[in-house]
């Protein structure tokens, strides 16, 4: 816990500050909750079922969730990678979290390794934690691109997954296709050279959210050991309702027994299964999301502004954040600097690479405009 929940730690410091100096005076740019609400498609669905309720919807289910739905997001997925998803390749979860956290107790033996890149989001951690797996952090390049040889480097006979998360929270980093093959192709080495299976989990709930034109790189058409967790948090504003779900390759050869242990480890780790409306809504709105572009417009404020002031960054393709180099080495001290000025940030510590900090613009213009005295104040201060 002292070590844990960076990003809470600074959400109740900006209820402190809204406290003593108002809420129009603090800025706070910590916590990735969507400003921007659902798409009308959504409301339209959520009223037409309200209205129109069908006997049962309330009930209890299969554990994997509704047919209808998990065909829904199969023939989204289908239609996106151009693989032949099915019903049975789709487990409905409490959200992307829920979602990993059921993978990681369905593959994981006593002391499996896990790796995971950082600059990475924090609960990975205690996620792989959670069921007896421990975590290898390796570090990606200085574009925070993946460092093949320090992947390969931290592959072992103990390794069982490795957790990709594009765009990348919190750098916002997009890995492309010809990196994601070059990964695929190193880790069918490895399950050679030591007679493994190794699985990419790649969390995927900003994968909709991707700007300047590009292509999302999927990873399933690159390699068949490849299980999605995802959410519609993101990408349809819904953070508050923790509705994804879990797709396995339709090729991998053990996906049979996989997909029952995942049903099952959905049940008895309490989830049981996804909300039931959100099940029914979300089948019809498989196509629709928030506006990209309203959050592509509050990237470019941000970069060029903060740019400007000298501060150094690494542009992000996707997701809603910056992650950009702090002027002080130690960037729990210049985190506390920035609060002088109401201004709310998370430390890169937070993330598994001290030395930045990061920030969310998933907000509403005013407190990103607002910001902005007080960073040109700190990089006065720190980077002239």
């Amino acid at each position: 816990m002292q070590e844990g929940g960076w990003i809470r730690r600074m959400f109740e410091v900006g209820i402190a500050l809204k406290a003593q100096y108002g809420e129009d005076s603090v800025f706070d740019l910590s916590l990735g909750n969507p400003i921007m609400e659902p798409p009308p498609e959504f409301h339209e669905e959520l009223r037409r079922i309200a209205q129109n309720p069908s006997p049962g919807m309330h009930r209890y289910m299969p554990n994997a969730g509704y047919p209808e739905t998990r065909q829904a997001v199969a023939d989204t997925l289908s239609g996106e990678t151009g693989l032949p998803f099915g019903i049975g390749d789709i487990v409905m979860t409490c959200g992307a979290a829920g979602a990993a956290n059921v993978v990681l107790r369905t593959i994981l033996n006593p002391a499996d390794e896990v790796i995971i890149l950082s600059p990475f989001f924090g609960e990975y951690v205690y996620y792989i934690q959670n069921h007896n797996g421990a975590p290898v952090i390796v570090p990606t390049d200085a574009e925070f691109g993946l460092d093949l040889e320090a992947i390969e480097a931290a592959v072992t006979e103990r390794t069982r997954a490795i957790i990709l998360n594009s765009p990348n929270n919190p750098s916002g980093v997009v890995y492309p296709t010809e990196d994601i093959k070059a990964l695929a192709d190193l880790l069918r080495r490895a399950e050679t050279r030591f007679g493994s299976e190794i699985f990419v989990i790649s969390d995927e709930p900003y994968r909709k959210i991707i700007y300047d034109g590009l292509v999302y790189p999927q990873v399933f058409p690159q390699y068949e050991r490849t299980i999605v967790v995802n959410s519609h948090a993101k990408d349809l504003g819904l953070p508050g309702e923790r509705i994804g779900h879990i797709a396995v390759h339709p090729a991998y050869g053990g996906k049979a027994e996989l997909v029952d242990g995942l049903v099952f480890c959905n049940r008895v780790l309490g989830f049981v299964n996804a909300p039931a409306l959100m099940q029914h809504v979300v089948r019809a709105v498989q196509g629709a999301s928030v506006d990209v572009g309203e959050y592509q417009r509050k990237r470019d404020f941000l970069y060029e502004r903060l740019t400007g002031m000298g501060y150094e960054i690494v542009k992000p393709q996707g997701a809603f954040y910056l992650f950009p180099r702090s002027p002080l080495d130690d960037d729990e001290a210049f985190v506390a600097a920035l609060q002088e000025y109401n201004v709310l940030v998370v430390p890169g510590k937070g993330f598994g690479t001290p030395g930045h900090f990061r920030i969310s613009y998933c907000l509403d213009d005013r407190v990103l405009e607002g910001s902005m005295d007080g960073f040109a104040r700190a990089a006065e201060q720190y980077l002239r």
